[in-house]
């Protein structure tokens, strides 16, 4: 792995089955490969750490000691995160391309490129990224 390399977090969203459900069986299993090519070109060029999809059933936990604890899925389709990708790449800006050339796009996928910060806002330090 390049030593100059930063850890870069592309999150999925709409990718719930609304947003497919007009595209034929043989769309979807295009759609499918893909998507996994991009990923597994990733992967053999040591860019994409890791990668998985989010199971829709999920649960939103708040307030003092847990004390709200609330079954989902809560946001809007387009706004629920799907998935992600875990980066290693030069900056923003290889982080961009790689998300631009992601098959998904072109049926309503919206990813959001987020640089992963090696301290909280609270300045504690996170572990190894």
């Amino acid at each position: 792995m390049n030593p100059a390399s930063s850890p870069y977090l592309l999150l999925f969203r709409n990718t719930g089955p609304e947003t497919h459900a007009h595209l034929t069986p043989d769309e979807q299993q295009d759609l499918i490969a893909r998507w996994n090519a991009w990923y597994e070109g990733l992967r053999a060029q040591g860019k994409a750490v890791d990668g998985r999809p989010l199971e829709l059933e999920s649960r939103v936990v708040a307030g003092a000691g847990g004390a709200r604890v609330t079954d989902g899925p809560f946001s809007e389709a387009k706004e629920a995160v799907g998935g992600f990708v875990m980066l290693r790449v030069s900056g923003l800006d290889e982080a961009t391309e790689i998300a631009r050339r992601h098959p998904g796009l072109e049926h309503g996928l919206i990813i959001e490129v987020r640089p992963v910060a090696e301290t909280c806002h609270l300045g504690v330090t996170t572990g190894p990224a």
